[in-house]
């Protein structure tokens, strides 16, 4: 595949994997859709992209997922058509299980899963349409493998996983593809706005975080994937990548491996 003078829409743009996105697409020519809920952080990505004219803004928040039928007819009319979503936006947890409001469950669901598949439905038709497209989700390693205090975010990142795993059955002879992408531990703002038991943002970075993969050398993994048309692809350092073939093989080891996880 090669990404030039692809529609591509990208959310969660302003910060992070998908502000990588969104520069390392600009560089290869691609015309770009950006969202999330922050406009002006957004005009500042697109200035900063090497091709700025070809970087189209269209504000959303996935948490008022009921409105965003309308924003996938805003994106369609931008060039007319759309190649690729990338479904990038969502929010991560920091919390014990018996210490989280029910309110942060149903939040981090509506945004994570909830808010992704009423976009990607949205557009369905249109891939159908044009018999072709590609949905690309950005999950979470710990969408394969549930670890102590992220229980709301695992639960939201498994759902997408059900969800998708079905729908590329279902869609497979309109010739659309779904890349589940599943990070590890990645340098982005994740940890710092995660939420707490009571629906606060944590305010502090992780040290794994911290130590974790750049966005760009994510992006750069993530896209190699785009382009072999892989169905599910781990892009994550040795131990979380280790721990997904553990569950396979050994589960009743992983278990014991994940109870001595830290939950501080």
């Amino acid at each position: 595949m090669n990404f030039e003078n692809k529609i591509i829409w990208i959310t969660g743009a302003s910060s992070g994997i998908g502000k990588a996105l969104t520069f390392e697409l600009s560089k290869r020519k691609a015309k770009l859709i950006i969202s999330s809920r922050n406009v002006k952080v957004l005009e500042k990505v697109k200035k900063e992209c090497l091709y700025p004219e070809n970087v189209k803004i269209i504000p959303l928040d996935l948490e008022n997922y009921e409105s965003l039928a309308s924003k996938v007819s805003e994106a369609i009319s931008t060039y007319g058509k759309i190649d690729i979503l990338f479904n990038n936006g969502g929010i991560s947890q920091r919390s014990l299980a018996k210490e989280t409001s029910i309110l942060v469950d149903k939040r981090i669901m509506t945004i994570n899963y909830l808010g992704t598949i009423a976009l990607s439905k949205a557009l369905l038709p249109h891939f159908i349409e044009n018999n072709q497209g590609h949905f690309v989700v950005t999950t979470s390693i710990v969408g394969k493998i549930g670890t102590p205090m992220r229980s709301s975010y695992a639960a939201s990142k498994h759902a997408l996983h059900g969800f998708f795993d079905s729908l590329r059955a279902e869609i497979h002879q309109h010739t659309i593809k779904v890349t589940l992408a599943c990070p590890g531990f990645v340098q982005t703002n994740v940890s710092i706005n995660a939420l707490t038991g009571d629906g606060s943002p944590q305010n502090k970075m992780d040290k794994a975080t911290r130590n974790g993969l750049t966005p760009f050398t994510f992006t750069k993994h993530l896209l190699k994937a785009v382009e072999a048309q892989k169905e599910e692809v781990y892009i994550a350092g040795f131990k979380e990548k280790l721990g997904i073939y553990t569950k396979r093989f050994f589960p009743k080891l992983l278990s014991q491996m994940i109870r001595k996880i830290a939950v501080t």
